[in-house]
């Protein structure tokens, strides 16, 4: 049937209106949509509610729907043969009360039945209702659908002789048709109820869906629900029967030989009911690896299906994504409340029961069974001992208002036979209780939860181990170093592991210099990460020995090919001298860093020899000296920032360029920019770490250098000269101390010298460095002197005094250098 038009065709019937029986299996029929506030005044009414219920928008929106909906199946002048025929259906076929009980609010889940309207200056209508409640934060309580029975009739009964035969059209489910998704919907709906705006219509949406609202098919002109496998007439008598086998059934009576038929009918509806259950939970829950998202799933696909509340406890290893948890159960196990599914009102149970809340379970509960025994533990009716003793568990809070006269029902969540958690299921008192087969089900949605949680749990866990592997093995870089300020980023792989082989580094270089670095081992996994901290390991140990970048990059090239020629990687080495002002870089195979210029914030990618990968042996390499200026940025990263499939690295490089000169009001700031701009692109894979260096410098008068002979009397001028240019900074109070200091450093200095003089160097800048150069390559070391040694107590002095010191070798002998923290102004 085309609504648009309202043509007269049919599914299951000719387009020229014969008399064919109706296709059992599907059908269409024009709804009218409704929707409720928690007012109880209508908010919504479709042009589908104007033809059925004529009467149009502007009269029915904000009046009380109870004046202009069906609520009952009671019938206006009762008595006549025709009301006498309607009353067969007053029962709503078993499907709930009558309208009139949702409208008000009584009920918390789905109903659907049947009534009778009497349209002014119209024939009555028979009228075919579901009611599906809204739970959330918007102001819609109830979405009502209605159809016309007597066209329903006239269209699919078949003749006169059949029209008293349809018993009802029961809502169908996603499961039935090949709806779209969520999110399609979600995207229509506004078009169906325009007055509503995205955000409330998709809340809905994701309601309704898990109410088992009739699917939606989008004809060319108009909107209608479909309903398949609506029923096939039956006679009241055929119903009358079946109704006595559900009884004998339920009371667990033998079902009489003349029944048998109508009892198996029912036992395959029962079943095939839960199956479809089943495979909707199947396909809703496990959609990622996410533990959190999976729990989620987990309880939201049972509620109000099969429960109307649904709490979720794991143990506090699965919650940790830690490992598998060991041994059985006990009365110790602390179990996490991680999510809690309802139909009640909104809030009512966050108090007492907060997700989020950790708590044993006592020996004596039925929480306890089902987690050591690992087996559903039933109970129909939780009565107000039990509720009591329930409520035990929960210091300071009733809990027994929430649970006492509900039936109860605990599934295990196991994997490999362990108990990983269990869920409590509760149905409210109106609701049909827990039964056998219920159990069944039960114990085959916690088999099929278990398993998908097991597997998210796991995901977790490795992806826990990587991470704290990948943390172990990145750097923790100080902010500041000598005349440079410096910020970092590392961004894990998105679809190949957490695991990589990227890094970046600094190092402390004599001289107040810094040299940073970024590489980026190829391949993912395990292995290049053990080969990154391989070669990040030695470019520390080279820079140590304050090799040229060339030189440390051939170094490093040869130490990679006698560990295997497994892996090749790309290097970025950059020795900053903020005295100087320049920046000495060489380059192996690695991308361009950018330069970005503090006069004009204008950006470049300077220009490098690239050279050939470290591994790949025989290939020279080159550095270069580029001038910097205070203020200038130095941007150094791997080219997963960069590199996207199916698009040249020029784009990329432009846009890095483009976001690294966009100003900032700091320098985690301008990563977060850079990241924004680059890393959150589709189609990443890569690994990406990114470094950047404000160069700041360090002024001329900040330095202050002194050339010493190879004579024991140069101590005390040296002592002198600093005490004398420390008082001129205005750090009189660091000038005993570091004359102290001094004096040790340069006595071993001028004692072990060869030949050319000793250099003192003071540098203030974020603390006051000081530095003592030779021409002897032998490193000083920390020893303890004895009572009548003459020697070895100096470095001990310097060591206890200073904020830090060390000593590095360089191309004509060694520095040995301390620091001392400036004193607060």
């Amino acid at each position: 049937m085309d609504h648009g038009t309202e043509r007269d065709t049919h599914p299951g019937r000719p387009a020229g209106g014969g008399a064919v029986p109706p296709d059992p299996v599907t059908g269409r029929v024009p709804l009218a949509v409704v929707v409720v506030d928690r007012d109880g005044l209508v908010s919504h009414w479709s042009r589908g509610a104007r033809r059925l219920f004529r009467l149009p928008k502007e009269e029915a929106i904000g009046r009380p729907a109870p004046d202009l909906l069906p609520v009952s199946g009671v019938l206006p002048g009762a008595g006549t043969e025709d009301d006498a025929a309607y009353g067969a259906y007053a029962d709503h076929d078993g499907l709930g009360p009558g309208l009139e009980s949702s409208l008000d609010g009584r009920l918390s889940y789905p109903a659907a039945g049947r009534a009778r309207l009497t349209v002014p200056a119209e024939r009555r209508v028979d009228v075919l209702w579901w009611a599906y409640p809204l739970v959330g934060p918007g102001p819609e309580r109830l979405l009502v659908l209605a159809a016309d029975a007597d066209g329903l009739r006239r269209d699919y009964g078949g003749g006169d002789a059949q029209a008293a035969t349809v018993e009802r059209i029961a809502p169908a489910f996603a499961l039935h048709t090949d709806f779209p998704g969520a999110e399609e919907l979600a995207r229509r709906l506004p078009e169906i109820l325009p007055s509503m705006s995205v955000g409330e219509s998709a809340r809905i949406v994701a309601q309704v869906l898990e109410l088992g609202y009739p699917v939606l098919e989008f004809s060319q002109n108009d909107r209608v629900p479909v309903t398949p496998d609506w029923g096939v007439p039956r006679r009241a008598e055929r119903r009358a029967r079946r109704e006595r086998a559900a009884r004998a059934q339920a009371a667990g009576e033998p079902v009489p030989d003349d029944l048998r038929d109508e009892a198996e009918d029912l036992e395959y509806a029962a079943v095939r009911e839960r199956l479809e259950f089943l495979n909707e939970v199947s396909g809703a829950i496990g959609t990622s690896l996410d533990l959190s998202r999976t729990i989620v799933e987990v309880s939201r696909t049972v509620v109000p299906r099969f429960t109307d509340v649904a709490g979720t406890y794991l143990r506090e290893q699965v919650v940790a994504g830690e490992g598998f948890p060991d041994g059985v159960p006990d009365t110790t196990t602390m179990w996490h409340r991680v999510a809690l599914e309802h139909t009640d009102e909104p809030g009512r149970w966050d108090d007492v029961v907060p997700v989020g809340e950790a708590m044993p379970f006592p020996a004596h509960t039925p929480f306890f069974q089902c987690m050591t025994s690992g087996e559903p533990v039933l109970v129909p009716r939780i009565t107000e001992e039990m509720g009591h003793a329930i409520a035990s568990q929960f210091e300071k809070r009733d809990i027994r208002p929430l649970i006492t006269g509900r039936s109860m029902l605990l599934v295990p969540l196991k994997a490999r036979q362990v108990v990983l958690g269990f869920m409590i299921l509760l149905r409210h008192p109106e609701r049909a209780v827990f039964n056998d087969m219920d159990r069944v089900t039960g114990a085959e949605l916690a088999a099929r939860a278990g398993l998908v949680l097991d597997n998210a749990r796991m995901y977790t866990y490795q992806e826990n181990v990587a991470e704290t592997l990948q943390d172990s093995m990145l750097p923790h870089i100080p902010e500041r170093m000598a005349g440079c300020d410096i910020a970092t980023r590392y961004l894990p792989g998105t679809l190949l592991g957490r695991v990589g082989g990227d890094w970046f580094d600094s190092v402390k270089l004599p001289g107040a210099r810094t040299a940073l670095v970024v590489g980026d081992v190829m391949g993912h996994g395990l292995n290049s990460a053990a080969m990154m901290g391989q070669l990040r390991t030695a470019v520390q140990t080279m820079a140590g020995l304050d090799l040229p970048p060339a030189q440390l990059l051939r170094n490093l090239d040869g130490l990679a090919q006698r560990l295997g020629d497994t892996h090749l990687a790309t290097c970025l080495y950059a020795v900053y001298d903020p005295i100087a002002g320049e920046l000495h870089l060489a380059n192996a195979g690695h991308i361009p860093p950018v330069l970005v210029r503090a006069e004009d914030g204008a950006s470049e990618l300077i220009e490098l020899p690239t050279g050939a990968p470290i591994g790949v042996g025989g290939v020279p390499f080159e550095s270069v000296r580029v001038p910097v200026a205070p203020g200038d940025r130095l941007v150094m990263c791997t080219d997963g920032l960069v590199e996207m499939r199916g698009e040249d690295i020029g784009v990329g490089l432009a846009t890095l360029c483009e976001s690294a000169a966009h100003p900032a009001a700091s320098m985690d700031d301008a990563c977060d920019t850079i990241i924004r701009a680059l890393g959150t692109r589709g189609g990443r894979k890569d690994d990406v770490a990114l470094l950047m260096a404000r160069l700041g410098g360090i002024e001329a008068d900040a330095v202050a250098e002194w050339r010493l002979a190879r004579d024991p009397s140069e101590v005390g001028r040296a002592r002198a000269v600093v005490r004398e240019q420390l008082h001129d900074w205005g750090l009189p109070k660091l000038a005993e101390a570091a004359g102290l200091m001094v004096s040790e450093l340069v006595t071993n200095a001028v004692r072990h010298s060869h030949g050319r003089p000793v250099e003192l160097r003071l540098v203030r800048a974020d603390t006051l460095l000081c530095e003592v150069d030779d021409d002897d390559h032998e490193l000083p070391a920390l020893r303890t002197a004895g009572p009548d040694d003459e020697t070895g107590r100096g470095l001990r002095v310097v060591s206890t005094l200073a904020r830090a010191w060390g000593a590095s070798r360089t191309r004509t002998g060694k520095t040995v250098w301390f620091e001392l923290t400036l004193p607060r102004r």
